[in-house]
């Protein structure tokens, strides 16, 4: 296993990494600086593009372009013009939350958390967008971070970061919807804040455990089988890449946003090599 710094911009909040297997390109976030990033690990070309508020996560689009979470709901954005557009909002506005992290199931339906915007109250949950709808899948979370599906889309993972809980549910691909929830990790003993997740082919779960400086790999059973330490003590993502999809991208978070002195690792995105373990494609927002 190798662990190597790419050259990619310091981020505040790097989040929400997405490979693209049509382009073979990474698109990724700058949750502060409000940023949609895209990457192209041949050439080394990078991307950016503005958006007007903090934005949570994005996604692909079928059609084109991208959704992206922002203050209020999803938004189109336009790559070609960089218009960003509403497409679905929560109503009424709820200053007290933000928009975070969301993963698009097998079906194209985009899966996403909100937050309570000072992480200190229960008033988060979980959310999904089907065709320009939105609809409430959970309640009583404080951060949502991480969510991702079992290779069969059976079950559906998610984590309340403040909470130091990953969670499962049973998710039904056809109806989207979420059921029995209950613990599947607990990360205390690891780090803080479980904060963004993916799932490899084997069926197991990759957590970036931020304030933690690891990346957990846990079986579907909930068990530990590998503790990758990071250069950097807040990575706050990870998502298989490549043209195997057997490279793991993580970003992390520079914590002078916070008036914290920054370790010389963080803000950076780093690559994990030589895992001989591959990733599942990601789908794209069918609406």
């Amino acid at each position: 296993m190798r662990i190597s710094r790419l050259d990619l911009p310091r981020c505040q909040v790097g989040e929400g990494p997405v490979w693209d297997v049509a382009e073979q390109a990474l698109f990724y976030i700058d949750i502060l600086a409000r940023k949609v990033f895209r990457w192209d690990p041949a050439t080394g070309d990078h991307a950016q593009w503005d958006v007007p508020d903090m934005i949570g996560s994005m996604a692909l689009r079928e059609q084109g372009g991208a959704i992206v979470a922002l203050v209020g709901g999803i938004h189109s954005l336009d790559f070609a013009t960089g218009a960003v557009e509403p497409l679905a909002l929560i109503e009424p506005a709820n200053p007290a939350i933000q928009f975070a992290d969301g993963k698009v199931d097998r079906a194209g339906r985009f899966i996403f958390g909100t937050s309570h915007r000072k992480a200190s109250e229960p008033v988060g949950g979980l959310f999904t967008l089907d065709r320009g709808t939105i609809r409430q899948l959970d309640s009583g979370l404080t951060l949502g971070n991480g969510p991702c599906w079992s290779p069969d889309g059976t079950t559906l993972y998610h984590a309340d970061s403040m909470a130091h809980l990953i969670y499962a549910y049973d998710y039904d691909i056809e109806s989207g919807t979420a059921a029995n929830r209950r613990v599947f990790f607990d990360t205390s003993d690891y780090g803080p804040i479980p904060d963004g997740c993916t799932v490899s082919a084997d069926g197991d779960l990759w957590s970036a455990i931020c304030e933690g400086g690891v990346v957990l790999r846990l079986s579907p059973e909930g068990e530990v089988k590998q503790v990758i330490e990071m250069p950097t003590k807040l990575p706050a993502s990870c998502m298989f890449f490549g043209e195997k999809l057997d490279r793991l991208f993580v970003p992390s978070i520079d914590p002078s946003f916070l008036g914290r002195e920054p370790g010389e690792g963080d803000g950076w995105s780093y690559v994990i090599d030589d895992l001989a373990v591959t990733g599942l494609p990601e789908p794209r927002y069918h609406g």
